[in-house]
């Protein structure tokens, strides 16, 4: 009989789930060993580090003439904020559209990574000075609101670029975590985007500069993408997770060929028509933000990757009418597979690494209330 310890074994557990314990058991010391033997080099070498550069690549020239430069936005200065102490162990960017699912995912990325703060102590939002967007660091992972549309993300993004270029930081990975409307494809799934399109299913990011069109490509990492769909786990997780290209759009209602706006002027036959067009073309989703989001990460050489929430099969409807529990509940599946990759690469260290260490230790920056331990 099972006994009644509450291990997974005493409980019945599945091999699957027994051997996900393990191979997490041995990361966890492999990592740590390593972590050690890391501080160790640190302390002979007088915890000296060799100068780096940003790897960030196709900025802007002016900005060596910018003294300070001013994050208007996120309400920051190189004046007055030391961007390198703070922000310069950066690895992994996540974004999405409101504060309060990033602060979400900012503590689920805290138990992920066991970072551990004072009881007393909560995450400070370090974008709170800009009264735009939120921002949290835990460790070397800041989780970063950005609103909804492509103007507010690329607003975001031009300032985050700039901000790991003035912290020096070594090869960051953006992740969009967000929601979208999916084509033929059930609510709650999760979807990773293989190419982000126009309404014009071009996979282009148009701006129009000192009057004339630019065309930005917004191809994604098709190596990330897939790297992120090998980490699903079909018989561990409660929800299917696919690949495919994204339609990002302008707008809620028309641009994504709704029924339910103020405004409609066509059929519901012709929308029909139009959704399954594409579907047949490989898209089975809409969002908001995913070709500016592309194209900017593309321009400065980051790689980048979109992992979103399917919350309604437009082939069935238009409105949203799932009941907010549910939507909460499924609000968590992308992040389950985004923390995965995070922990994966987080515990991943080579012998001859030069990766920052981190202990139970957040920054005091970061933080409110009393420090942490």
């Amino acid at each position: 009989m099972p006994g009644n310890c509450g291990c997974n074994t005493c409980a019945g557990a599945s091999p699957c789930e027994l051997n996900r314990d393990v191979c997490q058991l041995k990361e966890l010391v492999r990592s740590q060993g390593k972590q050690l033997g890391q501080l160790v080099r640190h302390m002979k070498m007088g915890c000296k580090k060799p100068p780096k550069e940003s790897t960030l690549k196709g900025l802007s020239p002016c900005l060596k003439c910018l003294q300070p430069d001013v994050l208007y936005h996120l309400g920051m200065d190189t004046a007055t904020m030391d961007f390198p102490k703070v922000f310069g162990d950066v690895r992994f960017v996540c974004m999405g559209g409101t504060a309060e699912r990033m602060e979400r995912f900012a503590y689920k990325i805290m138990k992920e990574l066991s970072l551990k703060l004072n009881p007393a102590t909560t995450l400070r939002n370090m974008a709170e000075p800009g009264h735009r967007y939120a921002l949290y660091k835990v460790g070397p992972v800041l989780c970063v609101s950005h609103g909804m549309g492509c103007p507010s993300i690329s607003i975001l993004l031009h300032e985050l670029i700039k901000m790991l270029h003035h912290a020096k930081c070594q090869d960051p990975v953006f992740i969009r975590i967000g929601t979208c409307g999916g084509i033929g494809i059930e609510p709650g799934t999760v979807v990773i985007s293989s190419e982000a399109l126009d309404g014009m299913l071009n996979p282009y990011y148009e701006l129009i500069v000192q009057g004339k069109v630019v065309l930005y490509s917004s191809k994604l990492d098709q190596c990330l993408a897939n790297e992120l769909l090998s980490l699903a786990i079909p018989c561990e997780d409660e929800f299917c997770t696919i690949i495919g290209k994204t339609i990002c759009t302008n707008d809620f209602y028309e641009g994504q060929t709704r029924l339910d706006g103020a405004f409609c002027d066509y059929t519901n036959q012709s929308k029909t028509a139009y959704l399954q067009s594409v579907q047949c073309q490989g898209v089975v989703n809409f969002d908001m933000e995913s070709t500016a989001f592309a194209a900017l990460t593309n321009r400065a050489s980051i790689r980048s990757a979109i992992v979103s929430l399917c919350i309604v099969n437009r082939m069935e409807g238009d409105q949203i009418l799932s009941p907010p529990e549910c939507l909460s509940e499924w609000e968590k599946r992308p992040q389950v597979l985004v923390a995965r990759y995070i922990r994966k690469e987080f515990l991943k260290r080579d012998d001859d690494s030069d990766t920052e260490v981190y202990d139970e230790v957040c920054p005091s920056a970061c933080l409110e209330g009393d420090k942490a331990i």
